[in-house]
């Protein structure tokens, strides 16, 4: 794919724009591979080709953890995310523990490398990716913290594209791929931009609604292209076992197979009154899905907890510019609160070191205000704290929003050292660090909720509810991905 990265609202040349017919919606799911792993081997790229385990519980004096994420090459032991660790430490010992002059240590060849969970730095990755879609789709839905939804109907079309012998092949469709469509290119410019700007790799899958995209982004993990065409839909999903079908959990799959209902073509051709009385008003539904009847519209997910601007900038530790940037981030993050009509309660900044050491600072205000001069005023305070410190990013932050119609807090007499209990981090105070962290796992495809021991179940990615699937990957909570 030649040409410039796309404005807001531009297409890529010869794009068409897109209508309100639903066949000719062009929906893309970007699903992050093996997410927390990718991320460390950003910072180590001695993992590279390793089997990577990220989790906690394997330290010494510790008995109970869970794995976070496996990479591809700790699953081929049969290390799985949310396994106990003591589980993952018998299929895959830690490399620490081996000694090739040992023989009653473990082969080298036979072990991993454990790595702990750094939720901060795998946030400030996915807002790097995140920065990318932005830019990429006026529409999305970001479901979790590895995984979002785009419509780019407006900046792309099922066109087929030109042909240009130093092109890659077509991707790897499950329908017609003789011919290559404007489509697949501009994917591709999404998933390349994603890599090249955040430095971790992404599967994605394009097609005309959201549930084949979702399908198409799992069918050729790791660092995929799946596009499946207009009408090619139902021929893609026929062959999958239904446990494929988004929305499809292990009680759903069961009760199919118990109906003699084992793939996606089963489903599709099932007597839906049948699968009603099996299943409610889901049985119907993902019925249309196993057929490529999804005419759900690409939404965003609510209202933000917070509104932030990063800036990348060549390492420094040059004091003016280091303000001058922050003031600028506060300036504009203070308008895109104001647009939204939201005001704030929290002030914060984040200051990040090479290579990726983050920390952030923050102040709570006794009342939510829209006030620009007093987040700049506050970033600036902030980063004085990192007057000398070399830094390669710099961020603002405004938080603990407030969408209603509410009367401003007054704040004459504001003390900067009052109004921290919020959850935030006063001046001084490293969020690194505070406080109790859940163990998570990233996901290569599921919703990221919270993992309890049980099958999630939600709305709020798309699904048919009941009984999510839970992935290979797992399932956890970043908290805010928006």
């Amino acid at each position: 794919m030649t040409g410039g990265t796309p404005v807001a609202g531009e297409t890529l040349p010869g794009a068409g724009g897109g209508d309100d017919d639903a066949a000719d919606r062009v929906v893309c799911h970007v699903d992050m591979d093996c997410f927390y792993a990718s991320c460390e081997r950003l910072r180590h790229p001695d993992l590279a080709g390793e089997p990577v385990v990220v989790g906690m519980g394997y330290e010494p004096g510790e008995s109970i953890g869970a794995v976070a994420t496996a990479s591809y090459e700790a699953r081929e032991f049969g290390v799985e995310s949310a396994m106990p660790i003591s589980k993952a430490l018998e299929l895959l010992p830690r490399r620490a523990d081996a000694d090739p002059d040992d023989l009653d240590t473990p082969d080298p060849a036979e072990t991993g490398r454990y790595v702990p969970v750094d939720l901060d730095f795998y946030e400030d990755v996915a807002g790097e990716v995140k920065e990318v879609l932005r830019d990429c789709a006026d529409t999305r839905r970001e479901v979790s913290i590895d995984e979002a939804y785009l419509d780019v109907t407006d900046r792309t079309a099922w066109t087929v594209a030109g042909e240009d012998p130093t092109d890659p092949p077509p991707s790897a469709a499950a329908g017609p791929a003789e011919a290559r469509t404007l489509a697949e290119g501009y994917a591709r410019h999404v998933k390349d931009r994603i890599e090249r700007e955040a430095g971790v790799p992404a599967s994605v899958g394009v097609a005309p609604n959201m549930s084949a995209a979702k399908v198409a982004s799992d069918a050729d993990k790791p660092d995929g292209l799946v596009v499946v065409p207009p009408g090619s839909v139902a021929e893609f999903l026929a062959p999958l076992p239904t446990a494929d079908v988004h929305g499809v959990g292990p009680v759903t799959e069961e009760t199919l197979a118990d109906l003699g209902v084992e793939t996606a073509g089963d489903l599709a051709a099932a007597d839906r009154d049948r699968l009603a009385e099996a299943l409610g008003e889901r049985g119907p539904e993902l019925s249309r899905r196993a057929a490529g009847d999804d005419d759900r519209e690409v939404t965003p997910t609510g209202l933000p907890k917070s509104l932030s601007r990063e800036s990348a900038l060549p390492t420094t530790a040059d004091g003016a510019t280091k303000r001058e940037t922050v003031s600028a981030l506060a300036a504009d993050v203070a308008r895109r609160a104001r647009e939204r009509g939201c005001l704030y309660r929290t002030i914060g900044i984040k200051a990040v070191e090479p290579p990726f050491d983050v920390n952030t600072r923050a102040r709570s205000l006794p009342g939510p205000v829209d006030d620009p001069d007093l987040v700049e005023e506050v970033a600036l305070d902030l980063l004085a704290e990192f007057d000398e410190t070399r830094v390669r990013k710099l961020g603002v932050r405004v938080s603990n929003l407030d969408f209603a119609e509410t009367d401003q807090a007054t704040l004459g007499g504001f003390d900067p050292d009052e109004g921290r209990g919020d959850g935030d981090h006063g001046a001084g105070d490293d969020a690194r660090g505070s406080g109790p962290r859940t163990v998570a796992t990233d996901g290569d495809g599921g919703k990221l909720t919270d993992w309890v021991g049980g099958e999630p179940g939600s709305e709020d990615d798309g699904t048919a509810g009941g009984d999510e699937r839970r992935t290979a990957d797992g399932q956890a909570s970043l908290g805010d991905w928006s």
